[in-house]
């Protein structure tokens, strides 16, 4: 709710539940709030006004023994309950009072619930005949559905804790440990048996493998599509950046918070649903599923007219999406395919070459690695679609920084440490989102696309000659003008076709670009002729239309909220004013020029309701998001169909055959 609207006065006649021993107040549901079972659910104070019963001064009475003490009004009660229900075609939270054996109707709303409730009362009532699949549909908030694929917080020991800081929830879940400063330290740790958090200033490529075993990962630097961000939430590990409390002193190896020091050993607990921090163990349960999940699915899958396809960079992570519902690989990051660690160096050697030659050679080590990965991939999508961008890292991600990962490098490339210093010094940038990454990576070293063409289209040549369907789609990333993609599209095209007329394998393969620059946005009549389909990258687009470092915006939207000039954190919720705007002239220009054009979304925003909604209202084709998130957006999906129908069916491979009209 905006700020600008206040606060709502309601005026209403009394009842009092204070009037002696046949009065009381309380409030109830019509169902468990908690997991959903079809029965009244409530408490009541006897002789107590309603203020009494939420203060928490006196403890509160089950409702069921209203039973004995006063029948009729017992009953009465629950009738009134279950035709409000049936009214309202929804749970109903109700407040009442009983002034001398009378009961009162104060108020009733559609109930608050859980999201294991809320599924089950979907299917229940759609099964007891009380609404429609559709109607059972939009009762659900499609943001709640992380909370059945995280662990979570037992409740009872939360409340009994305190927080000792607050960041960005950027990937849910919860997880305690002991405090490590370094992915070296986290896998000693965890060696030894141990439970480990990693807390670090920001993360980075190094930092993979401790990210990938820590039960959580905190930030101080970073916001909801940061490094850490963005590669947590693809792993489904809890994670909480931009906590901009935290003094990290990695020598020292202590955090500090509001003059607290905590050393590494420590334990900690992170509430990633909140974005809280706890300098204490809190006891995690694992995520409920209940059995009506896959069933309200099924119901969102028949109803959407929007795909759903998952940011996976493995075939595990693909496998990880199908089983949430993905229908599609929507983005593959070709450079995480080598954050492991027996890979990590394989980049920077590449960078570091003096010549072609040998910069041929680093990427001859390469491909067979990132071959090897996307024939996993295909295997795994069994005939969907994979959308695979061509190299796009900031070089500062994966140049070694600390003393020890350079000696390392210089060894294995048998150079001098101090050769090795001067050239990753020069490759040092201001600004490097905005440096050598991308197109313009391509487009100055054409090897580099080659290469991992050759990799993209001998794999799928490959997996089909193992009789599975592949549908590659190559991505170039961070175009600004229609010549960069152009010129690469040719480059692709030249290997590509040159390695299918060869092998004699008939391959469909798609080559497209990210739109993330709002150049690229607004002259995308002149680029859709030359693409096969469009990927609005929506992190980079948000960042460089508000001016604002995602990496770096944490304290100044903290300000921005406080102050009631932002509403939301728009790296997380798609800004439908600006940035949205951008998106909505790009895709209608796009389609004017070409209409079977295929539009799609691979930002953090493809998993926000609200987005998916306005997506969906632009005829987008899919949307991509973290594989964790393709529940939400699939139910998003559904429910943007039922509040906005559109007649156009998107399929996974019509824009491979044609639109059928």
């Amino acid at each position: 709710i905006p700020h600008s609207w206040g606060t709502a006065v309601n005026v209403q006649e009394m009842v009092y539940g204070n009037m002696g021993e046949k009065s009381a107040s309380g409030v109830a549901s019509s169902r468990n709030p908690a997991v959903g079972d079809n029965h009244i659910y409530g408490e009541y104070l006897q002789n107590a006004q309603g203020e009494d019963v939420v203060a928490g001064v006196r403890t509160p009475v089950d409702l069921n023994n209203m039973k004995n003490w006063l029948p009729e009004v017992y009953d009465q009660f629950c009738d009134v309950a279950k035709r409000l229900e049936k009214h309202y075609g929804d749970m109903q939270d109700l407040e009442f009072t009983i002034e001398e054996g009378h009961l009162f109707l104060l108020q009733t709303r559609n109930g608050k619930r859980t999201a294991q409730a809320a599924i089950k009362i979907a299917v229940d009532m759609v099964e007891e005949g009380l609404v429609t699949k559709e109607r059972a549909l939009m009762q659900i908030d499609p943001a709640s559905l992380d909370t059945l694929l995280h662990p979570r917080f037992d409740r009872d020991e939360l409340a009994k804790a305190k927080a000792i800081c607050k960041g960005l929830p950027a990937s849910p879940g919860a997880a305690s440990g002991q405090i490590v400063f370094s992915a070296q330290e986290a896998n000693r740790q965890v060696l030894d048996g141990k439970k480990v958090i990693l807390v670090r200033q920001e993360t980075s490529p190094e930092d993979i493998e401790g990210m990938h075993i820590a039960e959580g990962i905190l930030t101080a630097r970073g916001g909801m599509t940061s490094h850490a961000a963005v590669v947590a939430r693809g792993m489904g590990k809890c994670c909480i950046t931009g906590c901009s409390e935290l003094v990290i002193d990695e020598k020292a190896k202590t955090m500090t918070v509001k003059g607290v020091d905590y050393k590494e050993g420590d334990i900690l607990s992170l509430d990633s649903s909140t974005g809280e921090v706890y300098a204490e163990e809190i006891h995690t349960v694992p995520a409920e599923i209940a059995g009506d999940f896959e069933t309200v699915m099924t119901w969102a899958k028949e109803t959407s007219k929007m795909n759903v396809r998952a940011n996976a960079d493995n075939p595990a992570d693909v496998q990880k999406s199908l089983d949430l519902g993905a229908g599609g690989v929507g983005l593959t990051r070709t450079e995480h395919m080598c954050f492991e660690k027996d890979r990590i160096f394989q980049f920077p050697k590449m960078m570091l070459a003096k010549s072609k030659e040998e910069r041929l050679l680093a990427l001859e080590k390469i491909r067979p690695i990132q071959q090897g990965d996307f024939e996993g991939i295909f295997r795994a999508l069994k005939g969907l679609p994979a959308t695979i961008r061509l190299l796009d890292p900031p070089l500062h991600e994966f140049l070694p920084k600390k003393e020890d990962e350079i000696k390392d490098l210089a060894e294995s490339m048998d150079m001098e440490i101090e050769d090795v210093n001067k050239v990753i010094h020069s490759l040092q940038e201001s600004n490097p989102m905005l440096g050598m990454r991308g197109c313009r990576l391509a487009v100055v070293f054409p090897e580099i696309a080659e290469m991992q063409t050759a990799a993209i289209i001998q794999a799928a040549i490959n997996v089909k000659k193992e009789g599975i369907d592949v549908y590659p789609e190559i991505m170039v990333p961070l175009i600004c003008t229609v010549k960069e993609l152009s010129f690469l599209r040719k480059v692709i095209s030249n290997v590509a076709d040159k390695l299918i007329e060869e092998s004699g394998v008939d391959i469909h393969y798609n080559v497209g670009t990210m739109i993330e620059i709002p150049r690229a946005a607004l002259t995308a009549d002149e680029i859709a002729p030359v693409a096969d389909f469009f990927s609005y990258g929506t992190n980079d687009l948000t960042q460089m239309g508000f001016g604002l470092s995602r990496d770096d915006a944490g304290p100044v939207l903290d300000a921005y909220y406080q102050k009631g000039i932002f509403e939301n954190d728009p790296t997380a919720i798609l800004d439908q004013k600006g940035i949205g705007r951008l998106v909505k002239i790009s895709s209608k220009e796009a389609r004017e020029v070409k209409p079977e054009i295929h539009l799609g979304i691979c930002g953090e925003h493809g998993g926000e309701p609200s987005s998916v909604k306005f997506l969906h209202g632009l005829n987008f084709d899919y949307v991509s998001c973290s594989p964790f998130r393709v529940p939400i957006a699939i139910l998003s999906a559904a429910q943007a169909q039922i509040e906005n129908p559109r007649d156009y069916l998107s399929t996974d491979l019509e824009h491979f055959f044609g639109r059928e009209k």
